[in-house]
């Protein structure tokens, strides 16, 4: 029987996480809407750190949306570059305001997803670089990246999962955890490094090494978090990339794997996302990693941080975020912190207040470190997602300056479109 009462081991430390709910509604924006040369899903969004007027986001397969009144009013443009444009967005911003925009490659000589490719927008999103190829390495597949900058440095990092063999079955293909760094903004890479100690499979679902999201502290310290075979491992590097730990670390188990059953969903994953708080605030240091899984039963996916206040060395028991009753789902989770307060912020999927699959988007968040949560639903409707649609494999979130921009898809009679909740944290009280 779960309890709205959850305990956390935090450095030895008690810490109790409660939560509580606030359903009053925010305003929602369209930001992508139907068109493009794919239906649009899989958002990734960035709030600029020198300037939170403006915010980029990205959808599949090859659109740039950029704002630069704080998310009222929103671009769209195509993007291309010199390896070709393959979805899997991720966008992030830089101390400097410089925005990036990673996503898969397409360029037809070695084949499909045959690298990460990193562009760089110097104005708001308006102009994009022709382009950086990171890990190239035929015939292996590379896919599922995310980045990070580094918070005063212009150092960018970026890792991802290399498949021998996307989709093969036969034993010796062997899916990996790729690392690699920039040291002047985007314009270089270094040879991709493997990181991880237990390999995968090819089959792209739990037992495949996937979901690896980087973070990186003041002091340049990296690390990097995924799943594989029900585990949710963990990395790090104290020497900017140079070498590894020679064993990974396991901070959680992810109970039923991050390949999960949800109704009327395409696929969903309950990959983990990390973070590192580099505030002025009393949880400095503190690492987060957020999942969701379905460890009371498939009908009850939730959504779970966990967090290490000495570098990775230990972590706490899962505390669960999401704070309904048992028995509805919550899942495609992220998770951000904004680096000025230390305050962190959980957007998901939501279907506590419905007994079918209608859905909503709620946000979770915490003053306190992660100790506590407070909940409100920010999407104006619910939509039904099809089966035989795809919603896309995530949903994202920034905050920066008491700023906060969440982005997720919604599917109305199977057509995609990807909006935003845009707000200050002022409102969420």
């Amino acid at each position: 029987m779960r309890s709205a009462l959850w305990l956390l081991l935090i450095g030895g430390g008690a810490a109790v996480v409660t939560s509580s709910v606030q359903q009053t509604k925010i305003s929602n924006v369209l930001i992508a809407g139907s068109g493009g040369s794919m239906p649009p899903c899989e958002p990734s969004i960035a709030i600029s750190q020198k300037d939170p007027s403006k915010i980029v986001a990205g959808v599949i397969l090859d659109r740039a949306l950029s704002s630069a009144d704080g998310g009222k009013t929103w671009a769209d443009q195509q993007i291309t570059s010199t390896f070709g444009v393959h979805g899997d967005p991720t966008i992030i911003s830089d101390a400097d305001g410089n925005f990036y925009y990673f996503h898969l490659s397409n360029t037809g000589g070695d084949g499909w997803i045959d690298r990460i490719v990193c562009q760089k927008s110097t104005d708001g999103g308006k102009t994009w670089s022709k382009g950086a190829g990171i890990g190239h390495n035929p015939p292996a597949d590379q896919d599922k990246h995310w980045a990070v900058a580094h918070p005063t440095k212009p150092w960018l990092y970026v890792t991802w999962t290399q498949f021998d063999k996307y989709g093969s079955r036969a034993p010796e293909h062997k899916s990996n955890i790729m690392f690699s760094k920039s040291e002047d903004a985007g314009e270089t890479w270094s040879a991709a490094q493997r990181i991880n100690e237990i390999s995968g499979d090819c089959l792209d679902s739990d037992d495949t090494t996937e979901g690896a999201v980087p973070a990186v502290d003041a002091d340049g310290n990296i690390y990097v978090a995924w799943s594989n075979q029900g585990k949710i491992f963990f990395d790090k590097s104290t020497d900017g990339g140079k070498t590894w730990m020679e064993k990974d670390k396991l901070a959680a188990s992810h109970v039923g794997g991050w390949d999960m059953k949800i109704p009327g969903i395409n696929r969903c994953n309950g990959m983990p996302v990390l973070v590192v708080d580099n505030s002025p605030g009393p949880h400095k240091g503190t690492l987060s990693i957020l999942f969701a899984d379905q460890r009371f039963g498939e009908s009850d996916t939730d959504v779970f941080l966990i967090q290490s206040s000495d570098k990775g060395q230990t972590w706490s028991k899962p505390a669960r975020v999401n704070q309904d009753k048992s028995g509805k789902q919550q899942f495609f989770p992220w998770i951000a912190i904004d680096q000025t307060t230390g305050y962190l912020y959980v957007v998901f999927y939501d279907r506590r207040e419905h007994e079918g699959n209608e859905t909503d988007v709620y946000l979770a968040w915490s003053t306190d470190g992660g100790k506590s949560f407070k909940e409100r639903k920010i999407s104006q409707s619910p939509f039904v997602p099809r089966q035989d649609r795809f919603i896309g494999d995530y949903n994202n979130i920034s905050a920066h300056g008491g700023q906060i921009a969440a982005i997720w898809t919604r599917m109305d009679s199977g057509a995609t479109t990807v909006w935003g909740a845009i707000m200050k944290h002022g409102e969420l009280k």
